[in-house]
């Protein structure tokens, strides 16, 4: 997940609109692509302070992100970060702003592209063992044509007239010399006089790439993937943005997921609840056994370690907890002889003349009563087949 917005821009919650705008203004100037040229670092530090800006500039926005965090964010879906970039519209030329940001004369700004967003659905064991699936998405490219510059072949664009390709006018002010984004070319410098026919001067076209993309094992629901430079391609020739890939799991008929560790739950009878007994278990790595000791109560829970989701970092797996449920047989579903068989051990624990007898305990009668059921047909504890419902 991304860092705090307002742990990015320096900032605490409180802080007011003016200070958000002051804060961005200084990682704008310090961390522009254009005075740290080739520097990724500077670049992703640039990004995530336009990102953070463009959410907390927004009296909307921040409100929801103050409540609900980053789920609440517009981020990696399609976000351009270089929209906010361009401060020599506040500060103007006369503050020597005009050159960090690209715009002297003779220079285009080349824009990075957008970023992408994609929604991937995996299965449970997906998630939990990872996946390389092949993504296929749509984008905006460089068209083959015009090599992205948006002219007819032989042809190029040209420097505009207006502003003579500095991408702005200057307008006075009083003693201030301010300067706006040209009207004509749109900031870009140079206007297309012969569009091409293939992009019809855009410089981009839509296709589908198949991209094939590795996700790791453990990954949940709102875990993203960024893969850098899989967005859409700038405009005049500027570099790609990303592509986030943000997973959704969908729930599993018989497990549940709490972080790295699995759910589930097996049913017993009250024989091998009263007298323990030893059962399969089915997991997300294959059957385990489990000790169901003597005396169980509905309810109770068993931890089998290391059988879990595996940990994103690769640090071991979590572990599968498994509950018992006592299953409780419906007078309808007992036979005559089972009936009187419970009938005779009701009447062993009870105390009808208000004495303790002396004889065995509870339990070791219970235990000899199924041990004598055992011998008329049924099976004993640890014997037969026993089957769960994980």
């Amino acid at each position: 997940m991304p860092r705090d917005y307002y742990e990015v821009l320096g900032l605490e919650r409180s802080a007011t609109l003016q200070e958000i705008k002051s804060a961005y203004r200084k990682l704008a100037v310090r961390y522009h692509p254009d005075r740290n040229p080739d520097d990724s670092a500077a670049e992703e530090k640039f990004k995530e302070a336009a990102e953070a800006y463009a959410v907390l500039s927004d009296p909307e926005k921040r409100r929801r992100y103050d409540r609900f965090g980053h789920q609440a964010s517009p981020s990696g879906g399609g976000f351009d970060p270089t929209i906010f970039a361009d401060f020599s519209d506040i500060l103007g030329d006369v503050f020597g702003f005009g050159d960090i940001f690209g715009n002297r004369a003779g220079r285009t700004r080349r824009r990075a592209g957008a970023d992408l967003r994609y929604d991937l659905r995996l299965s449970f064991e997906e998630a939990a063992f990872g996946t390389e699936p092949k993504l296929r998405i749509p984008r905006l490219e460089h068209c083959d044509a015009c090599g992205g510059s948006g002219a007819a072949p032989g042809s190029g664009p040209t420097a505009c007239r207006v502003c003579a390709g500095r991408g702005q006018v200057q307008y006075s002010q009083g003693f201030f010399s301010v300067a706006r984004t040209c009207p004509d070319c749109r900031g870009a410098g140079t206007v297309i006089r012969d569009p091409c026919t293939g992009c019809r001067g855009r410089g981009l076209t839509e296709r589908e790439r198949s991209i094939q993309v590795r996700v790791p094992a453990g990954v949940d629901t709102g875990s993203r993937l960024r893969l850098p430079g899989e967005g859409e391609h700038g405009r005049q020739g500027g570099p790609p943005g990303d592509l986030y890939v943000v997973i959704e799991v969908a729930q599993h008929e018989r497990f549940v997921r709490r972080g790295t560790d699995v759910l589930s739950s097996v049913t017993v009878g009250y024989p091998q609840a009263v007298l323990g007994c030893t059962m399969d278990v089915e997991t997300l790595h294959g059957t385990s056994s489990l000790e169901v000791p003597p005396a169980t109560t509905h309810g109770s829970t068993f931890v089998l370690r290391s059988q879990g989701i595996p940990r994103v970092d690769g640090r071991g797996r979590g572990d599968h907890i498994v509950e018992v449920l006592l299953q409780v047989p419906a007078p309808g579903d007992l036979s005559e002889q089972e009936l009187e068989h419970l009938r005779a051990l009701a009447e062993l624990n009870e105390d009808t003349e208000g004495t303790i007898r002396e004889a065995r305990s509870v339990f070791d009668r219970v235990v000899a009563f199924f041990s004598g059921f055992g011998q008329k047909g049924r099976p004993r504890a640890g014997e037969g087949k026993r089957t769960s419902e994980a």
